[in-house]
């Protein structure tokens, strides 16, 4: 059952990513904002990290999210807040939270666990992260061609991600 859920997922993700190909999606919309979460170490990434496909944490230092995450100074979360999600190829991917089409701080996609899909709640826009493009699937944010903003999640040597503007 989960595995022919999984292949429909991604059936749809691989052909919207296709359809997406054919246009370019401007996924730099937002303002440009700082991003650095540091998951350097193995136990900072195993406590606070992802590790199945399609799990996700939201880091937002102004709501404390999470919130026994130890932030500090050089500890920043991007405009809306950062989305980390373990990708379907099994690598960790971030994306800012804002919705590009709002692109208010205030106004942050939600996640769908049934078929691994962002949506934001006022526009109705939905995004396709489980893939790693962030790229619309419908809803003004396909008919303006805006996608979420990607953050680079780099592999450290001590076991962790460290997470960061692109």
């Amino acid at each position: 059952m989960l595995n022919n859920k999984f292949l429909s997922v991604f059936v749809i993700a691989l052909t919207v990513l296709l359809l997406a190909a054919c246009d370019k999606v401007d996924n730099k919309s937002l303002p440009g904002y700082m991003v650095r979460i540091p998951l350097s170490d193995y136990g900072r990434w195993a406590t606070y990290g992802v590790s199945g496909v399609g799990e996700y944490r939201i880091f937002n230092r102004e709501k404390k999210l999470p919130s026994n995450y130890p932030y500090d100074a050089t500890t920043y979360t991007g405009f809306g807040g950062v989305l980390l999600m373990m990708g379907i190829d099994m690598k960790p991917i971030a994306y800012d939270m804002a919705c590009p089409i709002e692109a208010r701080a205030d106004v942050v996609i939600s996640i769908n666990s049934e078929n691994f899909e962002a949506y934001c709640p006022n526009c109705d826009s939905r995004y396709n992260i489980l893939t790693g493009s962030g790229g619309p699937i419908s809803g003004m944010a396909l008919n303006h061609k805006k996608g979420l903003t990607p953050y680079a999640v780099n592999a450290t040597g001590y076991g962790g991600y460290l997470i960061t503007n692109r």
